[in-house]
């Protein structure tokens, strides 16, 4: 199939718009939908408009929704459903659609508890930010940040809103194993592992919140959309919340 003279034609034709959005016919069952080139709120908002829009639209062509950072990736069906008929579609609901409604009043708090036993990286960001491993603790836990998108392992939520004094380059060689409920950064970036796996984050804290659950509905404890307060808690405070949860599993 020969994309690029339909592609050039999308992004002329997408220019024409007051936020102009580049559409890039990605495989043969899918659309990528571009809006810009930088981590903000105000693409976020504009990406999940038409991530809600479709979802409303109930379209069974439509397999799959995919949004990330400034970016929407819909996978279609295409014995069903053409790059043609589909880029018409996101361009009518790109121009008509509205900033989504925050149906999820406040932040969701999750508690973090940034001893070094959790965060065995914290003393690396501290070096690595001219801060004391305290200052490091209070930039984390000070802003509120946004949920973007999910990724990478179930309930993964990759937070926009990392302070840039935070900012820090992720591990040169990834753990094999990184504990479910573990906070770590990446470049600008901050996220809690939701279940045990290999990750090349600086871990700087844990959390005893679960973060994926199968059983639960839904099974993640973030949504793209949400926005998060971390809320520093002392060791003896999270071994009371863990078993807690552990014993509400029962």
């Amino acid at each position: 199939m020969a994309f690029v003279p339909v592609l050039s034609e999308i992004i002329y034709s997408c220019q024409k718009m007051r936020n102009p959005v580049t559409i890039i016919p990605a495989s043969d069952s899918s659309l990528l939908v571009v809006f810009g080139n930088v981590i903000s709120p105000a693409l976020h908002q504009r990406l999940m408009g038409l991530f809600h829009a479709f979802q409303a639209w109930h379209d069974p062509r439509i397999r799959n929704l995919h949004p990330g950072y400034a970016s929407l990736l819909i996978d279609f069906d295409p014995l069903r459903l053409t790059h043609d008929e589909l880029i018409s579609v996101v361009q009518q609901l790109a121009v008509t659609t509205a900033s989504p409604v925050d149906t999820r009043a406040g932040a969701v708090t999750i508690p973090v508890c940034y001893d070094t036993e959790f965060g065995p990286d914290l003393l690396d960001v501290a070096q690595h930010t001219g801060l004391s491993p305290d200052e490091v603790v209070r930039e984390h836990s000070s802003p509120t940040y946004l949920v973007h998108f999910l990724g990478f392992s179930p309930g993964f939520a990759y937070l926009g809103g990392l302070p840039e004094i935070l900012h820090t380059p992720r591990l040169a060689t990834p753990r094999p194993s990184v504990a479910a409920g573990s906070v770590g950064i990446a470049g600008n970036q901050t996220g809690i592992y939701p279940v045990d796996s290999p990750g090349g984050w600086k871990l700087i804290g844990r959390t005893p919140v679960r973060m994926f659950d199968p059983e639960a509905t839904p099974p993640t404890r973030l949504l793209p959309g949400d926005k998060v307060k971390f809320s520093p808690v002392d060791r003896a405070t999270f071994e009371d919340m863990q078993r807690a949860a552990e014993a509400s599993l029962k």
